[in-house]
């Protein structure tokens, strides 16, 4: 009976850590927030390559501007237009050769934009130069010029469509900027790889005037145009050191 007794304990522990690992272990990997645990990880790889966070969900110290809009709630940053806030939110460096990282979601209809190059007074688009951030599947962006749509440098160079996540879930993006050169990374698939003053020699593709693709230096923005949505781990390589 005692031999019959710790097989039946020693099958049970067993069945418990099996168990166990199956629900703790995708707890540990998703994170009450959706977070993963293992960025610490990963961002001390991308630290040895030369990156630094930019929002690491614990504080806004390397932004300024509209923090009432865009501020932490659950480690995450999140814009809220009816807060009552005005402006952009614009780092506190400014930066001309860089590889911008960060992961963002999508509300229906979204709009918002990656200022890049871009002073803190003035159109970004225009002053500067905007990526777009935007719902591509909204019916009420059916009709939009092909540089309007997501990750297109607006005005200059449209995107590859198709490569944006569902409405509601995260996505990843990179924008590398070297000179003139911008190549845009969305979900792992390139949408846009191109010479900016080359695409505008000829007369940009919204014929409208943009001094700002002059501009080899300036501040990275979010530019709000009144939708909610959400950012997180934010990071940046300056290519110029």
């Amino acid at each position: 009976m005692n031999y019959k007794s710790n097989i039946q304990r020693n099958f049970e522990k067993k069945i418990f850590t099996i168990l166990a690992g199956i629900t703790i272990i995708p707890m540990l990997i998703i994170g009450g927030n959706g977070f993963n645990i293992f960025n610490d990880q990963v961002s001390l790889v991308e630290q040895e390559e030369g990156f630094k966070y930019l929002f690491n969900g614990e504080d806004m110290n390397q932004w300024q501007g509209n923090k009432k809009d865009y501020f932490i709630e659950n480690n995450i940053m999140v814009v809220r237009p009816k807060k009552g806030g005005k402006g952009n939110l614009y780092t506190v460096n400014e930066y001309s050769d860089f590889i911008f990282r960060f992961e963002f979601k999508l509300t229906p209809g979204a709009n918002n934009g990656l200022g890049i190059h871009t002073p803190l007074e003035g159109d970004a688009a225009y002053e500067g130069k905007e990526i777009q951030i935007l719902d591509n599947t909204a019916d009420k962006y059916k009709k939009l010029k092909p540089y309007q749509y997501h990750g297109s440098v607006y005005g200059v160079i449209p995107a590859k469509r198709g490569f944006l996540n569902p409405v509601g879930e995260w996505n990843s993006e990179e924008v590398y900027v070297k000179g003139d050169h911008i190549r845009v990374t969305l979900n792992g698939t390139i949408i846009v790889d191109g010479n900016m003053k080359e695409a505008s020699k000829h007369g940009t593709l919204d014929h409208k005037k943009h001094p700002g693709l002059k501009r080899k230096k300036g501040h990275i923005a979010f530019l709000g145009h009144g939708s909610e949505l959400e950012f997180r781990n934010i990071r940046i390589k300056d290519l110029s050191k």
